[in-house]
Parts: structure tokens; C-alpha cells; sequence
């Protein structure tokens, strides 16, 4: 069997009561001062490692960031864009060995907090510091709930939203924000973005392109808002310093941005139109579709062309004679297309109370079916 390692409590610092002290010293007195001493250097020893740790995650945050940079500067050709690559480069470097320089400093931290006594105060610390209680997470929304949160914004600020979107100066639209800093929101947003689609089915391809600038405008500080993790509401002002200060990178992003978004725009909008078309379409096709469900055109264009002429030439002695010389089968099947599809309408009645027949279009009397003509052809083969 091994023996037990005792050394592990050699560093065990003895308790401030357990000590000789003189008679003439106030004893209780003497152990407060010790064990208030002994608090103060865990506290600076502790807060000492909380800034060191949170400036190794600093330098490691701006070299990532670093890091995304060179990234972006690699892909681009233009020549700004290659000096700043050199620039970003060099500062990759000098944060590589600061980080390095932070590893050590935490990495010397704990191996000197590995050596500190150990004493009453860290000896009966508590194993859990904190109840833990069970709290229902926030929810995302649902769609449905969504879109009931657009429709109430909307009802509600829809002028103040239109107001905003024909805004052209970067002033005016500052301004009119800090008035209203409710349309600082993803529903603003949204609601211009359907208002320019709108605009570009109507053809007003002019004012399209200005409420896209306003969406563009809404959606960089939305977006400026999540980087910095605050709310939009109070970070506006900071998107209108930059964009005004022409910073050139900055204006080229929100440039390039906004003519993608116009071409998407448009793109919605031509599949909007044609969606629109196809609905008429389908709708005028319903309205003069035959008894038997059937378009008249598309049966006509299916018909042999001497079947067409007859309804062309509106000439039912000469469907009879077309008719009589197919093959019955075919002749059946042609006929019964026409009727489901209304192109003829068998056994009309006229005035007189007598069935007719007749073409879609036109009336005459005495229009046989398909088995009254069969019944002539059969009586002239006999004779």
C-alpha cells in the first residue's frame, strides 16, 4: 500500500487565534487586524487575476478582429486596399506578441496562486456561492406573433414611417429620428422595404430608388446596433457621424449595399407583376371554360383543321360531311371535347321550345348530334 502524501498541507496558513501572543497585547484585537490584513491581500491577489484574464481576452478580441480584416483587405484588387493590407499585417504581429505576453503573465498568476497558503478563509469556502433558480428563457417570437407586432407599428406610424422614407438629406433624416426615435426598429425597416416593391410594380422607379436609400439608412443602423450590442434607439447619431464625415470605405459599403438592394427590389417586383399576370390570366381562362371544365381555345387549336374551318366558317352542313367521313371513335371523342368545352352546345332550345343545336356564337335550327349523324351516314349505306 502507498503511503499518504501529507506535504499537501505544509502551506496551510495556522489561524489567526491559534498563535502565543503576549499578555499585555489585546489578543482579540491583534487576531482582527491579522485576519483583515490577510483578506485585503486575497482581494488585491484576486483582482490582480481578474485584470489580467480580462486583458488577455481583450488582446485576443482585437487580434480576431485584426485577423477578419486582413480577410476582407486579401480579397479586394484596389490599391488602398493593398497599403492597408501591410498596415493590418503589422498589427496582427504586434498583438501576436502581446498576446503572448499576456499567456505568460496569467500563466505565472496561477502557478503563484498554486503556491499561496492555504488558510481558514479558502479552507471553509462554499462549495456552491449562488442558488440557482429556474427561470423560463425568453421566447422568440413566433411568426404569427411577428407579424401582428408589424400590423399594430404600422397602423400606428405608418405616416411618420412614409414621412421618413421620402427624407433625402443626412441632417433632415437625423433630425427627424431624434423627434421620433420609435422608428428606430426592425419594423420601420420592413415596412420600407414592402413600400418599395410597391413603388416598382407601380412604376415609380424614381421614388423606389429614394425610399431604397432611407431602407439602407434604417438597416446600417440596425446593424450598427448588434455589433455594439446596444439599442438602435441610441446609437443612430453614431451611424449619422460616420456617414457624414465621408469616410470613404464606409460611403463605398453603403453605396454598394444600396444599389444591391434596389436590383433586388426590382428583381421582387417583375415576379410580383408576373404573378399577377398569371392570376388574370387563370382568371379570365375560368370564365370561359365549357360545362365539362375544358378551355374552347385549347380544344379548337386540338381539332383537325377541317374540323376548324367548319367552326370558322360557322358551317354545320359542313362539320356534318367532316364528321361522317372520320373514324368514329375519333369523331366521338373530338365532339365530346367540344361540348364539355361549350365550342358546341347540343340540343339548344329555341323560342319555339324545340331542341337545336348550335356553335358557340351562332344559332341554327336543326343541329344534329354527333348520333344523328351517324345515324344518316348508316341510313345512306343501306340505300
Amino acid at each position: 500500500m502507498s503511503r499518504i502524501d501529507y506535504s499537501v498541507w505544509d502551506h496551510i496558513e495556522v489561524s489567526d487565534d491559534e498563535d502565543d501572543t503576549h499578555p499585555n497585547i489585546d489578543t482579540p484585537s491583534l487576531f482582527r487586524w491579522r485576519h483583515q490584513a490577510r483578506v485585503e491581500r486575497m482581494e488585491e491577489f484576486q483582482k490582480k487575476g481578474e485584470e489580467l484574464n480580462k486583458g488577455l481576452s481583450e488582446c485576443r478580441r482585437k487580434l480576431a478582429d485584426t485577423q477578419k480584416k486582413i480577410k476582407e483587405l486579401t480579397i479586394s484588387t484596389s490599391e488602398d486596399a493593398k497599403a492597408e493590407l501591410s498596415k493590418v499585417q503589422a498589427e496582427e504581429k504586434k498583438l501576436k506578441k502581446e498576446e503572448r505576453d499576456w499567456e505568460r503573465k496569467v500563466g505565472d498568476y496561477q502557478r503563484e496562486e498554486k503556491k499561496m497558503p492555504w488558510n481558514v478563509d479558502t479552507l471553509s469556502k462554499d462549495g456552491f456561492s449562488k442558488s440557482i433558480v429556474n427561470v423560463k428563457p425568453e421566447t422568440e417570437e413566433t411568426e404569427e406573433e411577428k407579424e401582428q407586432k408589424h400590423k399594430t407599428f404600422v397602423e400606428k406610424y405608418e405616416k411618420e414611417i412614409k414621412h421618413f422614407g421620402m427624407l433625402r438629406r443626412w441632417d433632415d433624416s437625423q433630425k427627424y429620428l431624434s423627434d421620433h426615435p420609435h422608428l428606430v426598429c426592425e419594423e420601420t425597416a420592413n415596412y420600407l422595404v414592402i413600400m418599395c416593391i410597391d413603388l416598382e410594380v407601380e412604376e415609380k422607379h424614381a421614388l423606389m430608388e429614394q425610399v431604397a436609400h432611407q431602407t439602407i439608412v434604417m438597416q446600417f443602423i440596425l446593424e450598427l446596433a448588434k455589433s455594439l450590442k446596444v439599442d438602435p434607439r441610441g446609437c443612430f447619431r453614431q451611424f449619422f457621424a460616420k456617414i457624414k464625415t465621408a469616410d470613404q470605405q464606409y460611403q463605398e459599403a453603403f453605396n454598394d449595399e444600396l444599389e444591391s438592394f434596389k436590383e433586388r427590389v426590382r428583381g421582387r417586383a417583375k415576379i410580383r407583376i408576373e404573378k399577377a399576370m398569371k392570376e388574370y390570366e387563370e382568371e379570365e381562362r375560368q370564365k370561359r371554360l365549357g360545362p365539362g371544365g375544358l378551355d374552347p381555345v385549347d380544344v379548337y387549336e386540338s381539332l383537325p383543321p377541317e374540323m376548324q374551318k367548319c367552326f370558322d366558317e360557322k358551317d354545320i352542313q359542313m362539320l356534318q360531311e367532316v364528321i361522317s367521313k372520320m373514324d368514329p371513335t375519333e369523331a366521338k371523342a373530338h365532339m365530346k371535347r367540344c361540348i364539355d368545352s361549350g365550342l358546341w352546345v347540343p340540343n339548344a332550345k329555341g323560342d319555339d321550345g324545340e331542341e337545336k343545336g348550335e356553335e358557340k356564337g351562332d344559332e341554327k335550327d336543326d343541329e344534329p348530334t354527333y348520333e344523328e349523324i351517324q345515324h344518316e351516314k348508316e341510313e345512306a349505306k343501306k340505300e
